[in-house]
């Protein structure tokens, strides 16, 4: 134990270098005794705990978070992001300038970008640098119409690649059809081939996550109607990837509309090297908890709201 003495040398050296700001070399000079020493001492106060240090940021319980999820669901990467003291609208804006910050510097030597869609999707796009890059970005899914086209998958991949000054592909076809004959058809034209040919292959693939019951932009877009939704609820589904649906466990669920989409197939993106997820909003947490559990994603850019309840559902 510390004599009293002990004590009062030790909390009088911190009290000069924490508080007062003196440097080690100043407070050794009016000492009389070595700056080792000094260094040693202070040392010596933290042991003891006479000198506790907090560091006073919002981004130190982000990180914390990011080890949680990472090591929870084996994620090779994720980010959250810190949305403390920002409004409701500007959340989804941020998490998209996380993720295109993200993007811009972990592309590497990819040669092909798939994208999926949504509005997610969209604020990432709009905050993505103008660069110079040799590269092909590809839709994942269908999407053509007059509603919401900002939001579909060729465009995004159009304005996306024209910040990349790169080339991009375009998969004419809607998301879901109406027949499976039809989806048969479309999947022999050359063109609707090709692209889904490149879908398999790209060396990243950006994705979100819907949640059919709530804030669903496919409800809103007239691909699922009310009886959809009660047979989803019976067949336990909680949310889609590039609008195939999936259940709790993050399995592709054995609905009709799984069956019409035009676009890349859930156990096809799993094989994607580079999965990068970008989802705000915590109406979402169920739906991403269950995509985590399927295995289909490997980066992770989350707000911190969200992020604290994902924790919170999975915790053993």
């Amino acid at each position: 134990m510390l004599g009293s003495e002990d004590k009062r040398q030790l909390v009088r050296i911190a009290n000069l270098y924490y508080v007062e700001g003196w440097t080690q070399g100043q407070i050794a000079k009016k000492t009389g005794v070595s700056r080792p020493f000094i260094s040693r001492l202070l040392k010596k106060a933290k042991d003891s705990g006479i000198v506790e240090i907090y560091i006073n940021d919002e981004s130190i319980h982000t990180i914390e978070l990011e080890k949680k999820i990472k090591n929870m669901f084996k994620l090779d990467e994720v980010i959250v992001v810190s949305t403390e003291g920002l409004a409701p609208e500007m959340i989804k804006k941020t998490v998209g300038q996380a993720g295109s910050y993200y993007l811009s510097k972990n592309l590497g030597d990819a040669k092909q970008v798939g994208i999926s869609w949504g509005t997610t999707l969209l604020e990432l796009v709009k905050e993505y640098p103008f660069e110079q890059r040799e590269i092909n970005i590809v839709p994942l899914v269908g999407g053509i119409g007059t509603h919401h086209v900002e939001i579909h998958a060729n465009q995004l991949a159009y304005e996306l690649a024209r910040k990349m000054n790169g080339t991009s592909s375009y998969l004419y076809a809607p998301a879901i059809v109406e027949t499976q004959e039809l989806k048969d058809y479309l999947l022999e034209i050359p063109d609707i081939a090709l692209v889904l040919e490149k879908g398999k292959n790209v060396d990243v693939a950006l994705i979100s996550i819907g949640n059919p019951y709530t804030s669903s932009t496919l409800r809103e877009l007239g691909y699922l109607q009310d009886d959809d939704l009660k047979q989803f609820h019976k067949m336990g589904v909680v949310g889609d990837i590039a609008s195939h649906f999936f259940d709790q466990e993050g399995d592709l669920v054995n609905h009709p509309l799984n069956n019409k989409v035009i676009g890349l197939s859930l156990e096809l993106l799993k094989q994607i090297k580079k999965v990068v997820a970008i989802v705000e909003g915590t109406h979402k947490v169920e739906s991403l908890s269950a995509a985590l559990k399927g295995g289909y994603i490997n980066v992770l850019i989350i707000d911190e709201e969200s992020a604290s309840a994902l924790i919170m559902r999975n915790k053993e």
